[in-house]
């Protein structure tokens, strides 16, 4: 934690930028003269382009003594945007296209690669990367399912490679303050944390088409069996569909739990529950659109997550949040602020964030929070120069995934789920095992 806290506050300080949508950089002293050659660039590539990895491929080309070199997207579309984007920044190397990630693997000059793919190429590609001596930075949530999340675990530890899960939380400076308030007792014991998604997502439905031109299908299928294409399937509704997605509960509930989790202090659960179904459209979901996961971990502590995808009502002035309640007060917090409450809801201290509003967008698919991004990037690459372990390492990342994948196999099955609470393993259903894993195309199965 002081480490954490240290280098968000030298950001901070130091950098103007993680406010105003620049640059955010400014490791510390002491981070300096741990660096072998701080001045060489760290070589990035940027894997998954459209929308939020547009965004995320300037950020990265905004960070000091960074370089994208780089650019890769099986739409051809994507990549002349990004190279744009990138060339807004103070970078001045134009970055090489590529349209199969295994190319850009095979480059020995790239040291890190970002992935803001689909769901379903998360931990496989994380598990390359490692495997071909690359530091990671991916998106949540880290995997499709819980066993490649697992094994992208042990790829991290395996090729001892720094691994990033995109929680920019875990770098959110007033946010962390209030994380440990919360562990220091500032409302007491911590014994539950509530948290919530909406939106006001539209009907959707799929149909047989012929693949574009500018999309290499079995590319973007990659480890998933290959299936025919579906018009409206590429580039985001693929999130409902449970052969490529994970539904809202990784799309979106993956940040809240993460950050409920953290200042919860708890790894993880003993006992899942789901609730809910696909009722406001008949739409080609499969998905829930309305759904309430609960977490029982050790030491009586729960946790729960509701998502409307489809009403976008919010809660407690929110359309995103988490609540935290010990037993002398609350904490809520949406970004990178938070709010405490005594035991009768009186306002006793409010800390806002430097990047306003919280410094977050909550229904921004693609740039949520710029400055939030800006920190957790520079984070990232602090650890690939110190050889440390970022502020959402794979593990952390991990933990916080595979709660809610269990939520999402409690309600496939339509079950409650007892687990094992030193590794969050399933006992005693075999329907909800038999999710743990999933098939993969012949020659694409993850393999540490």
């Amino acid at each position: 934690m002081k480490k954490r806290r240290g280098f968000i506050k030298t950001v901070a300080a130091g950098s103007a930028g993680f406010a105003l949508g620049g640059t955010a950089y400014g490791f510390s002293a002491k981070s300096y003269r741990n660096i072998i050659g701080a001045n060489e660039r760290i070589h990035v590539a940027t894997i998954g382009l459209n929308g939020r990895g547009n965004g995320m491929s300037g950020t990265f080309a905004g960070q000091k003594h960074t370089e994208v070199s780089c650019v890769c997207d099986v739409d051809v579309r994507t990549m002349p945007k990004a190279i744009e984007t990138i060339l807004k920044t103070k970078q001045t190397n134009t970055p090489r296209s590529e349209k199969d990630c295994r190319k850009v693997l095979e480059d020995k000059s790239i040291d890190a690669i970002y992935i803001a793919t689909p769901d379903h190429w998360h931990a496989p590609l994380t598990i390359m990367g490692c495997q071909a001596g690359k530091h990671v930075y991916v998106e949540k949530p880290l995997s499709h399912n819980p066993r490649e999340g697992e094994l992208a675990v042990e790829a991290a530890r395996k090729y001892d490679r720094v691994v990033q899960m995109g929680a920019q939380r875990r770098s959110a400076p007033v946010l962390t303050k209030g994380i440990e308030e919360l562990h220091s007792g500032i409302i007491g014991r911590v014994y539950s944390a509530k948290t919530w998604y909406t939106n006001e997502r539209k009907e959707t439905f799929f149909k047989p088409g012929m693949v574009p031109d500018w999309l290499d299908y079995d590319l973007w299928q990659g480890p998933a069996p290959h299936i025919p294409y579906k018009d409206g399937l590429v580039h985001y509704n693929w999130h409902w569909l449970w052969h490529w997605g994970t539904g809202e509960a990784l799309n979106n509930g993956t940040h809240e739990v993460d950050v409920a989790r953290w200042g919860l202090g708890v790894d993880f659960p003993e006992r899942v529950s789901s609730v809910g179904g696909k009722y406001h459209f008949d739409d080609d979901w499969e998905t829930p659109d309305t759904q309430i996961i609960t977490m029982d971990y050790p030491g009586k502590v729960s946790l729960m997550w509701e998502s409307r995808s489809r009403n976008g009502r919010k809660i407690e002035g929110k359309d995103r949040g988490v609540i935290f309640y010990g037993d002398n007060g609350s904490l809520d917090t949406g970004g990178d602020e938070y709010q405490i409450y005594d035991l009768s809801g009186k306002l006793v201290r409010e800390e806002k964030s430097e990047m306003g509003e919280g410094g977050l967008q909550g229904r921004n698919t693609s740039s949520p929070s710029l400055g939030m991004d800006n920190l957790h990037v520079a984070d990232f690459l602090d650890a690939v120069r110190n050889n440390s372990r970022p502020n959402c390492d794979v593990e952390t990342g991990y933990k916080s995934v595979v709660a809610m994948q269990l939520g999402n196999i409690a309600w496939r099955v339509g079950q409650d789920l007892n687990l094992n609470p030193k590794n969050g393993h399933i006992i005693d259903n075999p329907d909800a095992k038999k999710l743990w894993n999933r098939e993969y195309e012949k020659g694409w199965e993850p393999v540490v």
